[in-house]
Parts: C-alpha cells; sequence; structure tokens
C-alpha cells in the first residue's frame, strides 16, 4: 500500500477538523457548563431522557437550537455515509464478479476496483466522526441505566465496542479492497492463474464477512441516532441504495471511458448491462424501503413506528414523498424501456439524479434527529458533501491514472472481448 496516497487527504481532512474544533472552543466550554448547571442538584435535577412521545433518542437541544458543532457534525455524518456507498458498492461488486466468475463485468472491474479502495481515504475521513462522536451520538452521554432502551442494548451500544468495531471493520475493507487490487495488478504483469483463485478465497470469505460488518457499521453511525428503533433490514436498505449509487456512477464511468481509454475492451452490451442492474436495484431498493415501512407500520410497535412518525412531521413529509416518486418511480420508468438504457440524453441527467436522491436518502435518515420539524438545510450541508466527494473524486482519478486501465491480462478478457454484441435475434424480438 502507498502510504502516500492514504495521507495526503488525511492533511487536509485532519487540518480541516483541527481548525474546526479550535475556532469551535468556546461553544464546548459553553456546552459542558450548560450540562453541569443542568445536574447540579442546586438548580433542579438533571434533565431525564425523553420517551418515545417527544425526542425518541434524541437530546432537547438538537430539537431546540442544534449548536454549531452538532450542525457541523450531523452534515459531515451525512456526507460520509453518502461518500461511503461508492466504497462499499465497489467492494461488493468484485465480491459478486468473482463469485460467479462473471465474464461480462471485466472491462470494467478495474474501475470498481479503484471505487472500492477508495475506503483507504474514508477511513481517514472516519476520524472527524470519532472527535466529534459525543456531539452526534447522544447515547455516549447516558447511563443505560437510565433508559430500558438503551440498556437492552449497551452491549453493542457503548463507547468501547463503537470505537473499536468502527476502526476493526473499517481496516478489514481496506485489506478486502487493496487485496482485490493487489491480485489484479499482480496478473496483468504475469497472466499466472493463481491471482484469480486468491481472488475468489478472498470473495468466498469477504462475502460472509460483508453483510454483517456493514449492518454493524451503519447500526452504529446511523441507526444509533434514534438507538430505541428496532428494523431488522436496515443494513440491507442501505446496502440496497449504496450499491445503486455506484452501478450509476459504473454506468456514467463506462459510458465516457468507453469512447476513449477503455474503447479497446468496452463494448455497447457491457454499458447495457450495467444499465439492467442500476435497473434492478432500482426495484430492490424500493423493495426493502417497501417492506421495512409496510410491516413496522403494520405492527404499530412504539418502538418502531416512531421512527416514521418524526419524519412526517413538516416538511419531512414532502422529502419522503420525493424519495417515494424520484428513487423509485422515475428511474423505474426511465429505465424500463431498454433503448433508453442506452440514451445518453436520458441515462445522463439520470446519474446525476442517483446521486441526488442517495444524497437525499441519507439526509431523511440522519437530519430529522436534528431537525424536528422539517428539512433546514445550512453551509455545512453543501460543504461537507461536496467537500468530500471532490477529494474522493480525485483520489479515483489518480488511481486510475496511475494504473493499467483495465484488467490485461484476465482469464475472461478475450470472452467479454468476443462476445460483446447483442445477439441478432435477441435484437429482432426486442
Amino acid at each position: 500500500m502507498n502510504l502516500r496516497h492514504l495521507f495526503r487527504p488525511a492533511t487536509a481532512l485532519i487540518a480541516l477538523a483541527g481548525l474546526l474544533l479550535l475556532t469551535s472552543a468556546p461553544v464546548l466550554a459553553a456546552d459542558a457548563g450548560d450540562d453541569a448547571h443542568a445536574a447540579d442538584p442546586a438548580h433542579g435535577t438533571a434533565p431525564a431522557v425523553q420517551g418515545y412521545g417527544d425526542t425518541h433518542g434524541a437530546a432537547d437541544s438538537h430539537a431546540a437550537s442544534p449548536t454549531f458543532l452538532q450542525s457541523l457534525g450531523y452534515s459531515y455524518l451525512t456526507a460520509f455515509l453518502f461518500c461511503l456507498s461508492f466504497a462499499l458498492g465497489g467492494i461488493i461488486f468484485l465480491i459478486i464478479h468473482h463469485l460467479f466468475d462473471a465474464g461480462w463485468s471485466v472491462p470494467v472491474i478495474r474501475l470498481a476496483e479503484h471505487l472500492a479502495c477508495l475506503i483507504r481515504p474514508l477511513t481517514v475521513a472516519l476520524v472527524p466522526l470519532l472527535v466529534l462522536q459525543d456531539t452526534i451520538w447522544p447515547w455516549l452521554s447516558i447511563s443505560p441505566a437510565s433508559d430500558h432502551s438503551l440498556d437492552v442494548k449497551k452491549v453493542l451500544l457503548n463507547r468501547y465496542v463503537f470505537n473499536g468495531l468502527l476502526i476493526f471493520v473499517f481496516l478489514i475493507w481496506n485489506c478486502i479492497a487493496f487485496n482485490f487490487r493487489r491480485y489484479s495488478l499482480a496478473q496483468d504483469k504475469d497472466g499466472a492463474a493463481i491471482w484469480t483463485q486468491k481472488a475468489r478465497f478472498l470473495a468466498g470469505w469477504g462475502i460472509f464477512f460483508y453483510g454483517p460488518s456493514l449492518t454493524l457499521v451503519i447500526i452504529l453511525l446511523m441507526m444509533s441516532l434514534q438507538w430505541q428503533f428496532f428494523s431488522t433490514i436496515y443494513g440491507v436498505y442501505y446496502f440496497a441504495g449504496s450499491l445503486w449509487l455506484t452501478l450509476a456512477t459504473l454506468y456514467g464511468l463506462a459510458r465516457y471511458l468507453s469512447t476513449r481509454e477503455l474503447r479497446p475492451v468496452l463494448f455497447p452490451r457491457q454499458v447495457h448491462d450495467l444499465a439492467t442492474w442500476f435497473f434492478a436495484f432500482t426495484v430492490f431498493y424500493a423493495y426493502i424501503a417497501f417492506s421495512q415501512y409496510f410491516l413496522i407500520w403494520n405492527a404499530a410497535i412504539p418502538e418502531e413506528t416512531f421512527w416514521y412518525v418524526d419524519r412526517e412531521k413538516g416538511s419531512w413529509w414532502e422529502v419522503g414523498l420525493l424519495l417515494l416518486f424520484g428513487h423509485f418511480f422515475i428511474p423505474f420508468l426511465a429505465l424500463l424501456r431498454i433503448d433508453t438504457k442506452m440514451s445518453l440524453p436520458v441515462m445522463g441527467p439520470l446519474i446525476f439524479w442517483a446521486w441526488l436522491m442517495h444524497y437525499t436518502d441519507m439526509t431523511f435518515n440522519v437530519m430529522p434527529v436534528l431537525w424536528k420539524n422539517g428539512l433546514h438545510v445550512t453551509l455545512f450541508d453543501p460543504l461537507c458533501w461536496l467537500g468530500l466527494s471532490a477529494i474522493l473524486a480525485k483520489c479515483f482519478w489518480s488511481d486510475y491514472l496511475k494504473y493499467p486501465k483495465w484488467a490485461q491480462k484476465h482469464p475472461r478478457l478475450q470472452e467479454a472481448v468476443t462476445h460483446h454484441e447483442i445477439p441478432a435475434s435477441q435484437t429482432a424480438a426486442e
């Protein structure tokens, strides 16, 4: 691993985090003074943890007037979860490719490897979240003995597990992503079959680690913002959205590079297959999102339904409708016809629309904890989203320029090149 590429984005992020912490030191001191005053018996009892009918796991200050650090922390968390989707989508794309010994995806596998390796700068980007953890996750400052919902989850929701598990999982994700690319680059040099076997073995145990690890990280980073909430498919919900975003991005990259560096190996058939995957996960995401909503609402258990009640208040209702139509109906109808999957005037805007919808989805999951009465956009939202995305784009493009543009000696490359055209009989039937 080349550590220079790890610490270039690290320098900027750590410097920014340090600057923000220094400039907000008076805010931290003021918050600490307020908490001490509230807990002082001479001034009254300590504030009680609210129940399901009020804040549902968020501190009162979140609902009233968020502080500087709270606004920054929640905006950064939303941007981080959006950007993490690219890396996790890239990793599962590689795992599926190697598990099924796929041939059609060989021309774009190097692009997926670069997306997966974005987990490296994202590991560095995790540091500000760990620094601001007490500001973002209220349960870290609450005794489990005072809250039954937290007490039954204290084995997972405690500071030591939170920090240790996040660091451990991100390190393993780095190991998986970089070994996939290392094996692929080594095969470019000698063409040995051993590298394909190593990649398949990595995918074999990686698929068992990927699902539970993604679920645990999303529970800690996003679901625990309202720790009283229960959902058995919350990790699947995030997975579906992340791979949906990654497939849209891979389609855009493939379409752009198919007329440039990847022209010798990338043909319309592979591009069309990516669009088909994009269409499939449009439906899969909608199925998971609806299933979670339907099962929770039908069961009518307060520990579950309050999460959706919070997201029907104020303008959050309109945001939910935007996700219903924008995350499902619009891309579903646009991708339903076979010819639109290869139409750049349709697919180009749809890719940018997918990025916007996934960020809106992350906002819908995170921000109602901070802004109870409706969507509230601050300057931190575009700065964190665009800033972190720009850093990842730079890292991706640097890797793309540094390494060979496709897996040059992959055993199925010839198959991908020679079987790229849609059969005439299928074209006539369609």
